[in-house]
């Protein structure tokens, strides 16, 4: 692949995350007559038309959509590379990309990796949030911290404590309904709970909150929006019992309730030989052991 043929790619993928010649300009820092010309010169080789003109932008047409997973995976490939390649032994330059899930990435790590952040300042951390899991054993992360225990071929994983949690309210929440005196009574009380997420169901069914056939007064598989509907007060619900104090929430029936949740960190095997990477991980590691120990 010649540097020419793998910009040009660059420039498709740039278009499919964007919508428009202009937007994948801005993306790689480029005028938008040579992203043009790139793009053209890539349908001209494959002898395809990779995108239609529609009034919202380009649309990509069914050959290209049929691309979209290979282009990603280089490009996954190609910062893979990057982060490898770039200040291999250096430990305060280059790129760390940490995974994690939304409720983690939001109320957890952001204080966790504050005093790192500030003591190697030219290190750039790339936060992937979400509750989808960046596959580690293929590098799309170099970091990964998890609620289960990775089983990828290849990954070093490393269990930091557990999150204890609970059953919380706001006491706007309390004032309102009152404390509940049982299990059973919590039941009827306005619950906060998944809306179609199975497993988290099976969860709050295998640990004694509820029946399969719960009703949910706030019903959302957004744990985020859950915590959000708790800190509102507009019902009882789980929570991890570090989160709850930050946000002032009360626990409710804590010597009947109660469960808890390893927390993993995890790194591809290959990785602990770089640097910036290995240092980030023991880094976070701690932290972790001392915030789920407190």
């Amino acid at each position: 692949m010649s540097g020419l043929e793998w910009e040009s790619q660059r420039v498709f993928l740039a278009v499919l995350r964007s919508g428009s010649l202009s937007g994948a300009a801005r993306m790689l820092g480029i005028a938008q007559a040579t992203a043009r010309r790139r793009l053209e010169s890539l349908e001209s080789g494959l002898g395809v038309t990779l995108f239609t003109r529609t009034p919202t932008g380009l649309t990509p047409t069914a050959s290209a959509k049929g691309l979209i997973h290979h282009v990603e995976s280089m490009a996954i490939a190609a910062e893979a590379f990057n982060r490898m390649a770039s200040g291999e032994t250096e430990v305060s330059r280059g790129t760390v990309r940490l995974t994690s899930s939304d409720f983690l990435g939001v109320e957890v790590l952001p204080g966790l990796i504050r005093e790192f952040h500030y003591r190697h300042p030219g290190l750039k951390l790339e936060m992937s949030i979400s509750d989808s899991l960046e596959d580690i054993s293929r590098q799309e992360a170099d970091i990964a911290v998890r609620l289960l225990r990775p089983s990828e071929a290849g990954i070093v994983a490393r269990r930091t404590g557990a999150l204890r949690i609970g059953i919380y309210a706001s006491a706007e929440c309390l004032d309102r309904y009152g404390e509940p005196a049982s299990i059973e009574a919590l039941r009827r009380a306005p619950l906060i709970g998944p809306d179609r997420r199975s497993a988290d169901l099976r969860r709050l069914v295998d640990v004694g909150l509820c029946a399969a056939d719960q009703s949910f007064t706030i019903a959302t598989d957004n744990h985020l929006a859950q915590l959000a509907a708790l800190k509102a007060g507009l019902g009882f619900g789980l929570c991890p019992a570090t989160v709850a104090a930050t946000h002032g929430l009360v626990q409710v029936l804590p010597e009947h309730f109660g469960f808890e949740v390893d927390v993993w960190i995890a790194m591809h095997n290959d990785l602990r030989k770089v640097g910036r990477i290995a240092r980030t991980f023991e880094a976070l590691g701690e932290a972790l052991n001392r915030y789920l120990a407190s």
